[in-house]
């Protein structure tokens, strides 16, 4: 097989995994699990303290994405720079600029009733993809 032939294979299966819906289930759920472990990310949420880790929103049906992104970007500015947070963010932010996942509704604004400590804002993280994933 010549390296033309094999371009044109590689480009063409990209093509079409870029028109497949592309949610990044699997490698959320991984970065999500890893940071679980962590347990360097878990901090109370206090609603009046100004504490680094101020409480992340805990978003509302059909807001996921929005609210993914707004508490990634609050973790990556407030916490020591963890390339796990970092790679969360840029890729639900990806997702919520091209509309790439359509299982998950696309407002980008976080709505949400209430608000959680780290722990819980990657646990609904983990549990909305894992919905997607069955």
């Amino acid at each position: 097989m010549n390296a033309s032939m094999l371009s044109y294979i590689l480009l063409s299966c990209l093509l079409l995994s870029v028109q497949a819906e592309y949610c990044g289930v699997r490698e959320i759920i991984r970065y999500t699990q890893r940071l679980l472990d962590d347990s360097s990310v878990s901090c109370p949420c206090r609603q009046t303290a100004t504490s680094s880790c101020s409480c992340l929103p805990i978003p509302e049906s059909g807001h996921e994405l929005a609210c993914f992104v707004d508490g990634t970007k609050h973790l990556m500015e407030n916490t020591s720079s963890n390339p796990v947070i970092t790679r969360l963010y840029w890729t639900f932010q990806a997702l919520l600029d091209r509309s790439l996942c359509k299982r998950l509704a696309h407002s980008d604004q976080c709505q949400y009733e209430t608000k959680g400590n780290v722990k819980e804002f990657l646990k609904k993280i983990l549990t909305t993809y894992q919905e997607i994933d069955k």
